[in-house]
Formats: structure tokens, sequence, C-alpha cells
């Protein structure tokens, strides 16, 4: 992840390593009573030079701070320590490193001289005074604009990588290699043995805040889930996205695009985790090589969602079967709520760029399989695009908010390889042209027009910022509560 312009880790590692080095040698310098002038004259500098090394200015050579060490009375090494040596040092870096940063510029203060007759309490109102201003920052940004950037950053991010990270699958590996699982579907018991691993013990509990789908206090090394699942959830699943924060070291999100990022990599290790890819990638090029590929197959040969199976076969289709693809999640409403693409297939988008959000084509598959009386077996479709000819399978499936049809998609040339590519189902779409569906036809409109008006269900997020915090949605007080309930006495 990366640090924002304004924030103290956005500095360079040499301003870090010159303020803390020159911390640790007034620290120790003060400790033998030795002055400026009396350490500048053991190592033959002017006291002006060492000043400017003490306060982060300029940063020392080896040969220079060798002979400092000497003067000093200590090794190299206890100069170039990564951590200061007490609470004042580490409290006066911070707001060193904050007067660099972009808050203070922006605010028009000038960096200044932090004096040793300045109290320590002070120091730390200013860095929590602007912490919170980058906060409130922060808080203002995160609109639903500013959303869909971040999701757009997101999207391309993981189609230059055709949606495959090595360092998650690796990581997965790592811990199935750990608790010696055999391969196949994932037990239950399986992922409280993971949680073991980890150093958790499971605990469900009926008052889960609602805001939250589990709770980690990790200071006692516990997770609590909602003792209530869903007739339809997974509660290896619940266990694995709790988890898979811990695995990959998240630290608090730090802006809407770092919370989305973490929620990408949390589903995809839970996906790597439920369906091994070492196991599934064998398997889907065993399929491929029998032109039998099929999301249902997959689905039902690890006991996980049809979503889950569409979700991960887009990560590992381009990688190790040499196929692009393309994957739907729609509402009923028709409004695209999730979306990934490496085959050029045309998306509605917004003028960022943005596809979740838009109307899906009534003509695309994703739409049409609403239609459809049978929600037994898949649903096939070929449709033909300016772009060309897709072929699309698709399933509907309950959600809490609602029916969402769930498809995965390829290009015209790389249908052999799949289960249902004999289906006689054909629509056409042109959805970049106005008048493909967005537009009623032109007797209805022509009818209607003048004589109608809908009342529209506005979205609550439409003229409101996105919920606020650094988990956006979640009540940390309802958290926080709960955890001061449940903690072991």
């Amino acid at each position: 992840m990366t640090a924002s312009p304004g924030s103290a880790s956005a500095l360079t590692e040499d301003d870090t390593d010159a303020l803390t080095i020159g911390r640790r040698i007034r620290q120790l310098r003060t400790a033998r009573a030795m002055t400026l002038e009396d350490l500048a004259s053991a190592v033959d500098r002017a006291p002006s030079q060492l000043s400017m090394i003490e306060t982060g200015k300029r940063e020392p050579k080896l040969t220079l701070l060798q002979a400092i060490a000497r003067a000093l009375g200590v090794g190299i090494d206890a100069l170039l320590e990564g951590e200061p040596l007490d609470e004042r040092s580490a409290v006066e870096i911070a707001l060193e490193r904050a007067m660099k940063g972009q808050t203070f510029r922006a605010l028009g203060i000038e960096p200044f001289r932090i004096g040793k007759t300045v109290p320590t309490d002070a120091l730390k109102a200013l860095l929590a005074l602007h912490s919170e201003i980058d906060r409130l920052k922060d808080e203002r940004a995160a609109t639903p604009e500013e959303a869909r950037r971040a999701n757009v950053e997101l999207r391309h991010l993981m189609r230059s990588q055709n949606n495959y990270f090595a360092d998650l699958e690796a990581t997965a590996g790592e811990i199935l290699a750990a608790v010696r699982h055999p391969g196949g579907p994932l037990t239950q018991r399986t992922a409280s043995e993971i949680a073991a691993y980890l150093g958790f013990t499971l605990h469900y509990a009926p008052d889960l805040p609602q805001t939250t789908r589990s709770v980690a206090d990790l200071a006692n090394g516990r997770l609590y889930l909602s003792s209530r699942v869903p007739a339809k959830g997974d509660a290896r699943t619940a266990v694995l996205q709790a988890l898979s924060s811990r695995m990959l070291g998240h630290a608090e999100p730090r802006s809407y695009a770092e919370f989305l990022r973490q929620r990408v990599e949390t589903n995809y290790l839970t996906g790597a985790l439920l369906m091994p890819e070492a196991h599934v990638a064998p398997a889907l090029k065993d399929a491929k090589q029998r032109r039998a590929i099929s999301i249902e197959d997959l689905r039902d040969a690890y006991s996980v969602s049809y979503e889950t199976a569409a979700h991960r076969f887009t990560n590992l289709a381009t990688e190790h079967l040499d196929i692009s693809v393309h994957f739907l999640k729609v509402h009923e409403s028709g409004t695209i709520t999730k979306a990934y693409e490496n085959d050029d297939v045309n998306f509605p988008t917004d003028r960022l760029g943005a596809i979740e959000g838009q109307m899906c084509c009534r003509r695309w598959t994703s739409r049409v399989v609403f239609d459809e009386d049978d929600r037994f077996n898949p649903y096939y479709q070929y449709t033909d695009t300016g772009n060309g000819t897709y072929w699309c399978t698709a399933r509907v499936e309950a959600s809490s908010e609602g029916l969402h049809s769930v498809s995965v998609g390829v290009r015209f040339d790389d249908t052999r390889w799949f289960v249902g590519r004999d289906t006689t189902n054909r629509g056409v779409s042109n959805h970049s042209v106005e008048a493909c569906c967005r537009r009623a036809p032109a007797d209805l409109e022509e009818r209607w027009r003048e004589h109608s008006w809908p009342n529209v269900k506005t979205p609550r997020t439409l003229l409101a910022t996105l919920p606020t915090g650094a988990f956006p949605g979640v009540d940390t007080t309802d958290v926080y509560e709960f955890l001061e309930a449940h903690a072991p006495r």
C-alpha cells in the first residue's frame, strides 16, 4: 500500500533515518553530560555541523558516524537502530515528519525548532490535532465519486495482473501446508485449525454488532462471529475472511482506496484457501483438455457458492488456461454491482470509467437470465456486440439485498472449451448505442413521454457521503462495547 502524500510515511527512508540517527546521537550525548561543543571537539567538526546532524537536516557519512560512536563510547549499531531511545524522541521525530508533510504546508504553518523546554504533552497535542485534520480531510473526500475513482483504479490493477495475485496464492499455500490440508473441499474443522494456527479461538455470539461480519479481539486472541448464520450462509467464509486480514498484516486503512484494496485482498485470499490453486489449476487444465470447463462443476467440487467459484475461475483462467474472461454481478433491478474483464468486453461506464452502478443491457445474459423459469440449470447465451461475439454462463442467486445474477463469459473463440457451448440462445447488445435498450422504443416514447411522471426511488448515497470512519459503515462504539462485554475477565 502506498502512503498518502500528506502522511508521515510519505517521507523517504533517508529522511526517516536521518531524523532517528540524529535524535539517538543527541540523547546519548546528553546522557553523558556532553555539550554539543564537547562532541564536536572530540570528532574534529564544527558544532553547527553536528547540530544539523542531530536535528536530522543532514545525513552523516559513515566515517563521521564511526567517530561519533567512539566519542560516545558505543558501537555504531547503537546509532543505526531503527527506533529512538525514549518516548520524547519518538514524539519529536513524529512531529518533525508531520511538519514536513502536506497538511502543515496547506495550513501555512512553517516548520519550527522543537526546543527542550517544549512540554512533551504539547507535542502530543499537536500530533493529535494533525491526525484529526487528516482524518477530517479523508472523511470529506469519501464521496461516491471518490469511491468510484478508487474502484476504477483497483479494477485497472486487477486487469493488469489478469486478476491473479501470486503473493496471495503463496500465502494461501503456506497456511494450508501448515495445517496439512490434503486438498479438496476445506472443512469447517480445517477453518478452525487455521484459526488456532494463527492464535485465535472462535466464539459465536448472538449480539455481534449489526455493522460487522466478525470482530477480532487481538489482545486476547478471540474471533467473534454471529451465532445467527443465515440459512444460505457459509460459516467457513466468515471465519476465513476475518482471519485473512490477520494473515496479510492489514493495518487500519488510511483511505477509502486502501480500505477497498484490503477488502479485495481478503476476499481473494479467502477464495484461495477454499479452492487451493495447487488443486484447482490441474483440474481446470484437465477440463480444458476435455473441453468441459464448467463453473457448476467447480462449485460442486469445492462446496462453495456459485459466485465464489466464478470469482476463483477469473483468478486462474488467464494465468493457467490462457483464457481471457469477464465477470458480472447484476442486481435484479439491472444495476451492475461487481465487474471484471480482461477480454475487452464493452461494459457500460460513467465518465470516470466506473462500471459498478451502471445499468446492464437488458439483452445481455446477466439480465436475460432473470426471465428464465429454470433456476436449477445454468443459463447460456451468445451475445453479438459491436466488439465481437461473447458467450456467457449465468445463474441467479438470492442475497440479503434481493436477487443477483452472476455470470462468467469469454470471447467466441474460447467458447469451445466450455460446457454449454452448444446453446441456441442468442442476443444482440449494442449498449454503447443509446437506442439499444436505454431508450424506449419510439412508439412507446411518443405515446407516454408527455403523460407519465415516475416517482424516483433515490439511492440514499446519491447526495450523501459514504459512511465515514476508518472502516466505512462500522459503528466503532458498538464494536468496543461488544469487546468490553465479551472479553475474558
